[in-house]
This record gives structure tokens, C-alpha cells and sequence, in this order.
């Protein structure tokens, strides 16, 4: 415990992104609270970097250290930590719980922010875009509604939940309008997979490190928010709607995650997505569940079909399949939409996993649920060439690309590529933009209530 007139000591469990805007929001300028340190997990090498001093503030002179979050005990013990606090995302309600008996353990309490406590309020009307796991389909809701919004005379900001993987200072605040905008930033492919599409289509993305910053920089060339979530995370920003996306192939998993039952709570309207290529009932089973957490959201079913580019005809033909990385990983699924389009057109499938070098084959050893695909992972220049040089090794005739940007742009795939993106489709009434609407026209008349 803090000795009195002590600052409290705090550590922040994270992983490069919510963790840094929970102290920015709550811990920054607190007098009375010392951030001692920030874990770090999910993402390779985000570990071992420091906050640096002109995010953390004149509280922090030095910055804040960075450390994983495999020794947690050991430094709660070393730092004398007062209180431990979980700031990020996709955990099973056992795995934050195994977190808080790590910290209780080593002597230190456990807590977890409101989301109130640390959503930034916007001039402008937000709709926020959340989800119960990696890959339920968020991003393509918030294309979609940001399209909604448009089509209405609208000026779309779209922001994105933070990746911050490189340089904390130069990520500060980001804003891309082009691919070349996107280029000059030297994303990793999970920062690709999420700005690429929406740039193509016209919506200028916001990113970075202080979403303060952000916020006042999207807010002066936008009439709406649409907030990006990553993973299954809450809203930086305080919502006028909060859309939740539920995954159709996932029953039982929109109360069994952290923060997505919490998302499944807040929900002004669910979205259950992949109606299409759900098991019977399991769409039935989803809906129950989110009823059961919130009878008085807008449930609104839309299926998600696999649209494969134009190319040379894949029946029979020996392909290899390249899935979104995030989605396989943290977000526990086997597949992706390449697997889909793969089964569609009667593509043979080759297993890569035989032929994987480097930190790939480390990706398959450490999330053995992976199935026979590539999951394109490159957070490092050292990793994309363990990519490229893993998809090379595969004897195969053609490749089929699931991830949301363009592999060809990134890596020689010197083999014929087609990609398979995901799109949201409505498939009932009172639609998603039937739901909007009432939102819309007030926001058109005058600010959000």
C-alpha cells in the first residue's frame, strides 16, 4: 500500500493502444498517481521501448517504461505496485481473471476503467463501431455506415483504433487521405489492412497515439465520427450510437469475452454478421444471448458474402490461402474470407504450414488452432520477409489473399493472386440504414443531443 502523502504507484496492463489512452485520459496529470510502467502483449516487439516524455507529460520526465507482460508478478514485487490495471482487449472473462490473481498474488489490487471515465467527448456526432471478438466484421460496418453517412452530404472522418507499433512520437496524431500517405508512415500489415480500403473509397482515416489530438484534428474537416474498433474494445470516444458487430460463426462468445459482453451492454444496436455461412441456430443462439444482455438494443441480422477480384479460374487448381493476421491470432479463428472463397470455387487447397520459416512458424507453434493457411503477420521488416519467403516455399499454382489490403502492393507473390474481401449485405428489415436514419437527420438539422 501507498505510505500516506506517497504517490499511488500504478502499473498498466496493455498492448500498444488502449493502455496508452487510459493514462493519457486518467493517469497523465494526476499528481497523486505514479504509472511505474506499461506490460506489453499480443503484438511482437512492442515490448521493451519507453512511453517517451513528450506523450507521458511533466509528471514523467523520463517517459515510462515498457516491459512484457510475462514477468507481471515480478514487477508488481520490484516496482512496489499499488494497484493493477487492465487496458486492453479480446481476453476470455478466465484470462482477465488469471491477470487479477497474478497481480493479488504479488500483492498489488486490480482494476478495470469505466469506459465512461476515459471516452473523450466529441463536438460532432460519433458512431462508434464495436464488436464481441477480433474479426466479427467491424470494419466493414464502419465502411458501410460511413458510406451511409456520406451518401446523406455528410463529411466522414473514420477513426481507427490505435496501432501503435513504431515511433510513439511521430504517431502522435495521423491522418491519410492517399495510399502514398499511408506508405510514408511505414505501417506494419495490420495498419495496412486497416486504412488501405477505406483511403480507396474516399474516407479519410485518423490514427495515433493521443486521441485528444485526434479527436480536435478529425473534428475540424468532419460533420460525423465513425469510430474504427480494434479488436473488441470499447469507444475512446463517448458514442450517439454505439453499433456492436457479433459474429454468426462465434455463438456463446458475446458473453464470454472481455470487453465484447461489455459492448453486447452498451449497444444502442447489435449487429449479428455472417448470417450467410452460419451453422443452423447458431444465428437464433446469438441473438438469445445479446437479449439476454440487452433486451432493449436494435438487433439487426446482415450476412457478410465473399466477393473473389477477377482472375484466372481457381476450380481444381492447387491454391495458397493468406488470411487477415489479427483475426487468426488473438481473434481465435482457423480461417478467413480466402478459405471461403477457396471452398466456393473449388480451389485445392495446400497446407503452408509444413513450409513456414522463421516468426511465422513461430505464429503456428504459438496459436495452434491455426488451420492450413498463412496468416499474414508483419509487424517488422524482418517478419515480411519471413511472410514472403513462407509463401514462396508453398507448392502451389495460385494464391488467394483474404487479407483486407493488397499482399502484392508488399510482398513478390509471383504466382497468380486473387483477393477475397468481405462486404456487409443487408438482409432484413428494419435494416442497419433503416436504423440510421432517425440518427442522420437530426445530426443534418443541428448538433447531437
Amino acid at each position: 500500500m501507498a505510505t500516506e502523502g506517497a504517490r499511488r504507484r500504478i502499473l498498466v496492463l496493455g498492448a500498444a493502444g488502449r493502455d496508452f489512452h487510459d493514462f493519457n485520459v486518467v493517469f497523465r496529470d494526476d499528481p497523486d498517481i505514479e504509472v511505474v510502467a506499461f506490460t506489453a502483449t499480443q503484438i511482437p516487439g512492442i515490448d521493451h521501448r519507453r512511453y517517451p516524455p513528450s506523450l507521458a507529460g511533466t509528471l514523467y520526465p523520463d517517459g515510462i517504461p515498457i516491459v512484457p507482460e510475462s514477468g507481471l508478478g515480478a514487477v508488481v514485487r520490484s516496482e512496489r505496485v499499488d494497484e493493477v490495471v487492465l487496458a486492453y482487449s479480446d481476453l476470455s472473462h478466465e484470462q482477465v481473471m488469471h491477470l487479477a490473481s497474478t497481480a493479488l498474488a504479488a500483492g498489488a489490487g486490480f482494476r478495470l476503467l469505466p469506459p465512461g471515465s476515459t471516452a473523450l467527448h466529441s463536438t460532432k456526432p460519433v458512431v462508434a463501431v464495436c464488436a464481441v471478438r477480433t474479426g466479427a466484421g467491424k470494419s466493414q460496418t464502419s465502411r458501410y455506415v460511413a458510406g451511409v453517412l456520406h451518401e446523406v452530404g455528410l463529411r466522414v472522418a473514420l477513426v481507427r483504433h490505435p496501432m501503435p507499433y513504431g515511433d510513439l512520437e511521430a504517431m502522435r496524431a495521423q491522418r491519410f487521405a492517399s495510399l502514398a500517405d499511408i506508405d510514408a508512415s511505414h505501417p506494419t500489415i495490420e495498419e495496412r489492412e486497416e486504412y488501405e480500403e477505406p483511403v480507396r473509397r474516399g474516407i479519410v482515416v485518423y490514427a495515433g497515439v493521443d486521441y485528444a489530438d485526434v479527436l480536435a484534428q478529425a473534428e475540424k474537416e468532419a460533420d460525423a465520427i465513425v469510430w474504427d474498433g480494434g479488436n473488441n474494445d470499447t469507444s475512446f470516444f463517448a458514442p450517439d450510437v454505439q453499433i456492436t458487430v457479433a459474429d454468426a460463426l462465434r455463438p456463446g462468445q458475446e458473453a464470454s469475452y472481455h470487453p465484447g459482453e461489455l459492448n453486447v451492454r452498451l449497444a444502442d444496436i447489435v449487429v449479428i454478421n455472417k448470417v450467410d455461412s452460419a451453422e443452423p441456430g447458431a444465428v437464433e443462439d446469438v441473438e438469445a444471448g445479446v437479449r439476454a444482455l440487452n433486451p432493449a438494443a436494435a438487433v439487426v441480422r446482415v450476412a457478410s458474402p465473399v466477393r473473389l477480384d477477377d482472375g484466372t479460374d481457381l476450380a481444381g487448381v492447387r491454391v495458397l490461402v493468406v488470411e487477415d493476421g489479427p483475426t487468426l491470432t488473438h481473434g481465435g479463428m482457423s480461417f478467413g474470407a480466402g478459405m471461403v472463397a477457396a471452398r466456393a470455387v473449388g480451389a485445392v487447397v495446400i497446407d503452408p504450414r509444413p513450409a513456414a520459416v522463421g516468426s511465422i512458424r513461430d505464429t503456428y507453434s504459438r496459436f495452434g488452432h491455426i488451420g492450413p493457411v498463412i496468416p499474414a503477420m508483419g509487424y517488422s521488416v524482418d517478419q515480411i520477409a519471413d511472410l514472403e519467403a513462407s509463401i514462396a516455399a508453398v507448392d502451389c499454382d495460385a494464391v488467394i489473399s483474404g487479407t483486407p489490403f493488397d499482399l502484392a502492393r508488399l510482398v513478390d507473390v509471383a504466382r497468380p493472386l486473387r483477393r477475397a474481401r468481405y462486404e456487409l449485405a443487408e438482409v432484413e428489415e428494419p435494416s442497419l440504414r433503416q436504423l440510421l436514419e432517425s440518427h442522420i437527420q437530426r445530426w443534418k438539422t443541428g448538433p447531437p443531443a
